[in-house]
């Protein structure tokens, strides 16, 4: 993991960050429509436990799948370190735990609810953990965004935005379902408007 870090250039590290990205985009949009719909709808417990009693192979499927978005969600963390470490390695190192925190939480939850260890209620508990993690990160990323001096601070500022939208995970605010779909686009536009941008600059950023 240290030599992924250490031999990976800040443009390979931005173009990492956007594919990686994107195809967990990809990944979730699959498992979502097509595999196991609502398994991550906030809040929603019933719904999942349902799917999981109504959908057996399809909900392991389902978990490979967030398995892999996970995992592409730690490359990502180790990518952005890489990304803003020439700005400022503090903000860097804390944007990248946040993140791998977010992932690794996930990743238990997830095992230890496919194996029954936990039911969908602690499943959901734990998730929720995990978005506090990621919350925070958006929070970060969007901080260390603003302050590079080499990333557009308009990136910084939406990022910033988009980690307070996450607020709907944690408190049952009883949103129109237009407000509710407009805050998820904000959540998504957020990192996928970063990832597009450092693809295609990828080669303007500073190297370390």
């Amino acid at each position: 993991m240290k030599n992924f870090i250490t031999n990976l250039s800040t443009s390979k590290a931005a173009m990492v960050v956007g594919i990686a990205f994107i195809t967990s985009v990809i990944i979730v949009t699959i498992v979502d429509d097509f595999l196991l719909a609502n398994f991550v709808v906030p809040g929603d417990t019933e719904t999942l436990a349902s799917d999981i009693e109504a959908n057996g192979r399809r909900f392991g499927f389902a978990v490979v799948g967030y398995l892999l978005v996970l995992a592409l969600d730690a490359i990502i963390g180790l990518a952005l370190y890489v990304v803003l470490k020439p700005a400022n390695k503090n903000r860097a190192s804390l944007t990248a735990v946040l993140r791998l925190l977010y992932a690794f939480t996930l990743i238990i939850a997830l095992f230890a609810l496919a194996f029954q260890i936990i039911d969908v209620y602690g499943y959901a508990s734990i998730k929720l953990l995990g978005y506090v993690f990621f919350a925070l990160h958006i929070f970060v990323l969007g901080y260390a965004v603003f302050k590079s001096g080499y990333i557009p601070k308009s990136l910084g500022v939406l990022l910033v935005v988009a980690s307070f939208t996450y607020i709907v995970f944690f408190v049952d605010l009883h949103l129109p379902e237009t407000l509710g779909i407009l805050i998820m686009l904000t959540m998504a536009a957020a990192e996928l408007l970063l990832s597009i941008w450092l693809i295609v600059k990828r080669n303007r950023l500073p190297e370390n």
